[in-house]
Order: structure tokens, then sequence, then C-alpha cells
């Protein structure tokens, strides 16, 4: 029997900073407390000098490059089984997602469309499963949307995981998720991003919120996590809003929901 839990990621909320999985990005250290032996003024010179150590020898935020490569780790050990649904306006379009570790399989139907992603260490590759066994998704149709969605297939296929011109900003708050802020940009004109922008989840290592930018670098896609849901013990993603934008204007054209169900 499965026991869900679910948490609406607003603004107000006060207890969704517990981590959703187990994996960290960074070090903790600890600090001891002194013995005060000394009269008031060398303490004060003594606890100087402990701050003015700690902030030399403080380790420094991890790079780009490894948040990434935790993003990709984490992503590469799910074991998923679910029913999921693109929802724009009036328009459904059911799939069945199932993971086994770095393989990922999406199932649409009416007709019928098996993809396979497969999560390496230096890239990923995504399939078209036919009868016959797999062939390379063609690059071509990665900008393609997916079914009159706002999803193409470039979005599906984690790409972007790999690039390796990415840099970070800072540390920002997304729905009370202290996130690390990235930028990443596009290896070649074949993505149809110029660069992004990440917002990853410290706690976790998930991806809270995602801005794609056109060859213009005007804003022209949006992604962000509206919800979560907990099954069997673990936490999943429930809802993502996507957001189709008219660039330069940041004014919304469309909007798509990803939705998971158990």
């Amino acid at each position: 029997m499965l026991h869900n839990d679910e948490a609406r990621m607003t603004t107000d909320e006060t207890s969704s900073n517990a981590p959703m999985t187990n994996a960290r990005l960074g070090a903790r250290f600890s600090l001891f407390p002194f013995r005060h032996s000394f009269d008031i003024r060398r303490s004060s010179f003594v606890l100087s000098l402990t701050v003015a150590a700690l902030s030399l020898f403080a380790e420094p935020p991890p790079s780009a490059k490894d948040i990434l490569a935790s993003v990709r780790m984490m992503e590469s050990r799910q074991q998923i089984d679910l029913q999921g649904q693109l929802r724009r306006n009036d328009l459904v379009v059911p799939f069945h997602l199932v993971q086994n570790g770095p393989l990922i399989r999406y199932a649409f139907a009416n007709p019928d469309e098996v993809l396979q992603l497969r999560l390496g260490e230096n890239s990923s590759r995504l399939d078209l499963v036919t009868g016959d066994g797999t062939e390379q998704f063609a690059a071509s149709k990665l900008k393609e949307e997916i079914r009159g969605t706002s999803v193409t297939y470039e979005d599906l296929a984690f790409k972007f995981l790999y690039w390796p011109s990415a840099r970070v900003l800072g540390e920002e708050k997304v729905r009370t998720r202290n996130c690390w802020k990235l930028q990443l940009r596009a290896p070649s004109r074949e993505s149809q991003y110029s660069n992004l922008l990440l917002w990853i989840d410290k706690a976790s290592g998930a991806l809270m919120r995602m801005e794609g930018y056109d060859w213009d670098a005007q804003l022209a896609k949006r992604f962000e996590v509206v919800s979560a849901q907990k099954i069997e013990g673990r936490w999943f993603l429930k809802q993502m809003r996507i957001e189709e934008l008219q660039p330069g204007t940041n004014d919304v054209l469309s909007r798509t929901y990803l939705e998971i169900k158990r």
C-alpha cells in the first residue's frame, strides 16, 4: 500500500526545507569552543584570530562542475514506475514513466511512441524505441514540441546537464528552498537555448527552476517546480509548470504542466 504526502512549495511554507533525499552538496565543519583562561583583552584577541582563521580556511562553495555532477548522479540513481501527463489547457497527453537507474523510458499512446533516455557519465542519449530495438533520436527533431505542448524533445534529453561552460552565480531561494544559481552556455547552436539559468536545491540536488534564453539573449521559456509528493518514503516531483514567453516582453504565451501520478 502506498502512503502519500503532498507538499505544495509555496512562499509561506515553513516545513519544506527538510531534504528530499539524503544527497547533499558541499561540506560542513564543526566549531569547538575555546576555554577562557585569559583576561578579557587576550580572550578578545583569541576570538578575533579564530574568526579570521575560519574566514581563511572555510571551504569555498562547490564549483558548477561539481554541482552538475551531483545532479547527474542523483538523477541516475532513481528507481521509478509512475504515470504522468503533460497538460496544456484542455489538451492532456498521458505517459508512462519508468526509470531503472540511468535508463529512463517515456511511453506515449495514440499514437504509440516510446523514448529512451540514457544518462551517461559524459553525455546523455535520447533514443526512439522501435520493434527492432532502438535508434538514436534525430537531432533535427529535438527542438520539436511534444504533441502540442510547450515541452520539446530536447527538454527531455537533459543534455544541458553536460554543457562544459558553466559557472555559479550565487545563492537564491526558490519557494523557501535554498538553491545554487548557475549559468550554463550552450556549446553550439544545435540547442534551442543560447544559455540557461538553473536553480539547484542545495540539500537534495533537485532542479527547482530553469530559465532558457534564445539566441538573441531573450528569455523564452521558464520551468519551475510547483509541488512535490512523498511516495513510500521518497520524494518525487508532483507538478512542474512550463511557461513559454514572448521574447523581450516577459509575457506568458502558454503554460504546460508536467504532472506525475502514482
